[in-house]
């Protein structure tokens, strides 16, 4: 199967980076610090959501923005040596033309542009968390995000590993592939469904451009 499109968007921890360990890492103690229960800290959905939403389903609302401040400090002191490139990242996002992809992310712009440095990824485009009034699962990212590239949505292809994501995608009218980094491709409802960036390849034409699966565009 072929997809055919203007511009490329793209989450970033578990579709371009992986720094899950981190992520962990820094939530459990974070969670440790303002006396979340394990319990109650296991119930909560991590990934693929922005903090701030994370944070007001464990706390009341004067303990919220103190608490933000914290996990994003927890996690850019933790960016160093916590985040790799995933399979087939460096290979795709190096033959994508300047003006054509972006990073949309649910982290903070601050912490994603650290994971980006740690990664070595420019993005020319970013859409974080701070951009937008509602993240993932509402499509205001991506639509922000196609603004910003001056694409139509509907000529826009995301690359998702999580549910959240994937949905917000839907939403915003775009198609999608899904990464099985970190969901089995069970949970992943998606035009295309890869173990990862490695298994796609895009061709660059004077119609856009064309998107494949192992190798084969």
């Amino acid at each position: 199967m072929k997809l055919h499109a203007d511009a490329l968007l793209f989450d970033n921890d578990g579709t371009l980076v992986s720094s899950m360990d981190s992520v962990h890492r820094c939530w459990t103690r974070w969670a440790r610090e303002y006396g979340i229960t394990e319990e109650r800290f296991a119930a909560v959905e991590l990934h693929g959501r922005p903090a701030a939403e994370i944070i007001a389903e464990l706390l009341p609302a004067e303990r919220r923005a103190a608490a933000l401040t914290r996990i994003e400090a927890l996690e850019v002191e933790d960016v160093a040596g916590g985040v790799v490139l995933l399979p087939g990242t460096e290979e795709l996002l190096s033959a994508l033309p300047a003006g054509r992809w972006a990073v949309v992310t649910s982290a903070t712009r601050p912490l994603a542009e650290a994971r980006l440095r740690e990664a070595g990824i420019g993005a020319p485009v970013l859409v974080a968390a701070d951009d937008v009034t509602r993240g993932k699962p509402d499509p205001e990212p991506f639509l922000l995000a196609a603004g910003r590239l001056g694409a139509d949505p509907a000529r826009c292809v995301v690359f998702e590993d999580a549910p959240a994501g994937l949905a917000a995608a839907r939403a915003a009218g775009m198609r999608t592939v899904a990464l099985t980094t970190t969901h089995p491709a069970g949970e992943l409802r998606a035009d295309l469904v890869v173990p990862d960036l490695s298994a796609v390849s895009v061709q660059v034409g004077a119609g856009g451009l064309t998107i494949g699966t192992d190798g084969r565009p």
